[in-house]
This record gives C-alpha cells, structure tokens and sequence, in this order.
C-alpha cells in the first residue's frame, strides 16, 4: 500500500534556476500543487500539468486542512511555500494540523529563504551571526517583535527584516528603525532586497538613517549591518575576524 504522505515545499524565491533540485523533483512527481495564490502562479508555468489548489492570504489554516485532506485521499500532494517551508512557511501548521490525518505523514524540502538569496545580491551581509526577525504582528504581538530588535542590536548581531511593510502595516519599518538607533549608529550598513529572483528584481545599500525612509513591502527583505559591516563599492560585507579584512 502506498503512503500518504504531504510534502511541504519551500520553491526558493520561485523561479527553477534557485529552486533546489529535491523540490522540483517532488513538484514534477505530485498530482496536486496547494499554495497561496501568488506562488501558484509563480510555479504554475514550470509544472503546467498539475492541479492547483490556492488560497488568498490569512487563510492559512483552510489551505492546509485542503492539501492533507487530498493526501488522504491517497494523491501526491505539495504544500508550497516562498522561500524555506521552515522558515516563516507552513511546515509547522502542517505538522500541527497533521495529527488529526493519522494515515498521513508529512514530509518538509527545504528550500532556499529570502535571508540567504537576499545576501548573496548584496555581497555578504551573513559572514557573522545573524538572526531573522518578521515584522508582521499579524500573529506576534509588537510589544514582543520590540523587545527582539533591542536584544538583537545589543548582541550586536545582523539583523534581517521579513515582511518589513504591507498595505496595512505602514510605517512598521521606520518604527524598527527608530528601536535600532537606540544602540546603534546613524551610519550602520544596511541594504534592502525587492523581488529577489523575480522581475524587477532590484537592491540597495545605504545607512540605518537611510533605511528608515526606504520604501518597502511583502517583497522586500531587509538586512541591518553589525557594527563591522562595511560598505565595499555596491556591495554589504560584515567581517568575520581575518586579519586581511583589517
């Protein structure tokens, strides 16, 4: 008998050059593909003869409950997600809401996050310790996002920035900003990453004060240099301790 099985899928920013080699493999090999509705477009025109099922955004949960109920039924079934299914995707809901489907396992590829692809058009903002925090407080109360950005800056780690802004969260970034220049200097490197492996794919490097009025949306990942972060030409480049950085 076959296993049922979900597999939770990162696509990388969604374009087949950065998506890993295990994820198209398990893309081509599935009968449906469930995701939010901009990422089954992205993918749709690579795996044309699969069945989509998508949802709008905030609608996480019914998305899910519909990709196991499809493995349950015995069809080979992704769950896709932007970037890493792990990393601010649906590999833990997935597992979470698993539990009520015991025939089905579910099966996590990972893929490549924002936070990394994101570095690599900037030169190399991760070289140190870094850690990823989401501005969104549709699900994180701010008073808790706040108190991460002030222990990040005082650990003087980078910092990447997921869902900096939206249509409804205006003003979040500069608001992050301000918490930063608590303990960190006006001219700290940062760079900001839109549309990253996507059209209008674009970057920038520019101060923490010029980073506060930088525009920003759900496309945009955002990285705050550590106090060794160094502008070199177009590139944002953090030393990890070699004497020839000096």
């Amino acid at each position: 008998m076959q296993e049922k099985r979900l597999s939770v899928v990162g696509i990388g920013p969604g374009n087949l050059d950065d998506m890993t080699i295990r994820a198209q493999r398990v893309l081509s090999e599935s009968d449906y593909i469930v995701g939010y509705t901009v990422y089954c477009d992205l993918v749709r025109p690579l795996f044309q003869d699969k069945e989509y099922i998508s949802t709008p955004m905030m609608t996480e949960e019914k998305r899910v409950r519909m990709a196991l109920e499809k493995a349950a039924e015995g069809y080979k079934v992704a769950l896709i997600c932007s970037g890493d299914a792990g990393v601010y995707g649906m590999a833990g809901l997935a597992a979470s809401m698993a539990k009520e489907f015991e025939d089905v396992s579910v099966c996590v590829i990972p893929g490549v996050t924002a936070a990394l692809s994101g570095a690599a058009l900037l030169g190399a903002p991760l070289i140190h310790d870094f850690c990823l925090i989401s501005l969104s407080d549709r699900l994180t109360p701010m008073e808790l996002i706040e108190k991460r950005l002030r222990a990040a800056t005082e650990a003087d780690m980078v910092i990447v920035l997921y869902n900096p802004e939206s249509k409804s969260r205006s003003g979040y970034l500069a608001h992050a900003c301000d918490i930063i220049l608590e303990n960190a200097e006006p001219s700290r490197i940062c760079g900001i990453v839109k549309n990253i492996g996507r059209d209008k794919e674009e970057k920038r490097v520019m101060t923490l004060l010029e980073l506060k009025e930088a525009d920003a949306d759900m496309f945009s990942t955002v990285f705050i240099g550590n106090s060794t972060t160094r502008r070199i030409e177009d590139l944002m480049v953090t030393s990890r301790g070699y004497k020839s950085e000096g």
